[in-house]
């Protein structure tokens, strides 16, 4: 029996980001779309827009029960479309590396999806939904000063293929690899001294171009291993 309405769910919503921007198209095309920010993490942007929003801290499973038991009455049991969007970076050259933000951003990068996919699975399945991982070009083709982040979305690809391998049979699933996007992910980053002479030569992506791609990409009902964008 088909349902009139679908629900996304989006994690990393923060301001200037994908998250936001895919939540924001989401709602433009008829879905209900539910977004995620930090627990201090500034709402406003969220709210002017009266979208609705919990939060969540994709390193703590228990807020992940919590998020959860909150968004399982909004949408029936069912979740159409999760978009594992929350990620932090670690800019550094791989000699000068300091192991504690490194493993906190593996928490995030990699462990924060693995989290959500297990506790929120069976409303995947329930409503023949689609996960979207979003990942990095730099997990596939290295970048300077970017190993420790490239390692962490190297590891979100390839544990990605495993599960689209393993889920196939019950719901479709997208792994979006990602060039730079012009979002705020950087600015968090901006404290650490780097080598002189570091210059950023990519491009900028505009980021809501990306979300409809990705919204784009999520529709599809093959399954389909990844979706490699540079321009």
């Amino acid at each position: 029996m088909s349902r009139a309405k679908k629900f996304a769910l989006v994690t990393g919503c923060g301001k200037g980001g994908i998250g936001e921007a895919l939540v924001k198209e989401y709602i433009r095309r008829g879905v209900y779309a539910i977004a995620t920010v930090l627990p201090n993490e500034n709402s406003e942007h969220l709210n002017e827009a009266g979208i609705t929003w919990f939060p969540l801290d994709v390193t703590v499973e228990s807020s992940i029960r919590s998020l959860k038991e909150k968004i399982l009455p909004l949408t029936n049991g069912y979740l159409d479309i999760l978009v594992n969007c929350a990620g932090i970076c670690y800019t550094m050259p791989a000699v000068d590396t300091d192991i504690n933000p490194v493993r906190r951003m593996f928490e995030v990068n990699l462990f924060g999806p693995m989290q959500m996919v297990h506790y929120l699975h069976d409303m995947l399945i329930r409503a023949s939904g689609a996960i979207v991982n979003i990942g990095s070009i730099g997990g596939v083709v290295p970048y300077v000063y970017g190993a420790s982040y490239n390692a962490s979305k190297a590891a979100l690809h390839h544990w990605s293929n495993s599960l689209r391998l393993e889920m196939s049979p019950f719901s479709t699933f997208k792994k979006v690899i990602s060039g730079e996007v012009g979002t705020n992910i950087l600015k968090n980053d901006s404290h650490r001294k780097l080598p002189k002479g570091r210059s950023n030569c990519t491009t900028i992506w505009r980021t809501l171009l990306r979300a409809k791609r990705i919204i784009l990409l999520a529709s599809r009902r093959r399954v389909s291993k990844s979706c490699a964008e540079n321009g």
